[in-house]
């Protein structure tokens, strides 16, 4: 049982579980959507646990222009892209900064036909995905990638409420 080396209520195990995951997946400029933010980090804080991601999750989102930015800045493309993924657990921090484009997002939805939250969440299994290694630039990588982003996504999707 997950909580079995921890003595105390059902209560106080939810609660602490609660702040685990609060002190491990971080937002900044959340999105506005149908679920509360501690849906998408549960979700999340599950989902790295099932990568064997041990490291705060740190999730920034911006627009287009602040992406491209980025992508210029430390990749060197003058284009953009929905997702930028920094591996940064081998410094004090243990962070992974996965910094996510609104704008890809909402035109990839629409683009796909999908909700919003899907593809949002489509996006940050990948940037959790390419954090494990999983790469996308050729062909045969982008169809694993879309296969375990979908894996992901049927396994802890983020129910609207």
């Amino acid at each position: 049982h997950v909580f079995s080396f921890f003595k105390g209520s059902i209560i106080e195990k939810i609660n602490w579980y609660l702040w685990t995951v609060e002190l491990q997946v971080v937002f900044e400029n959340f999105p506005n959507t149908r679920s509360p933010k501690a849906h998408w980090k549960a979700a999340l804080f599950r989902c790295a646990q099932h990568l064997s991601i041990d490291a705060v999750l740190v999730f920034r989102f911006v627009s287009d222009a602040e992406m491209l930015e980025h992508n210029l800045l430390y990749l060197d493309h003058d284009t953009l892209t929905d997702i930028l993924t920094f591996d940064l657990r081998d410094i004090p921090s243990n962070e992974v900064n996965i910094m996510i484009s609104r704008d890809r997002v909402a035109d990839n939805a629409s683009d796909f036909n999908v909700s919003f939250e899907h593809e949002l969440f489509r996006v940050m299994c990948h940037g959790l995905l390419h954090v494990t290694g999983q790469g996308d630039k050729s062909e045969s990588e982008a169809k694993a990638m879309r296969q375990r982003e979908e894996e992901l996504i049927n396994m802890f999707h983020v129910e609207p409420i």
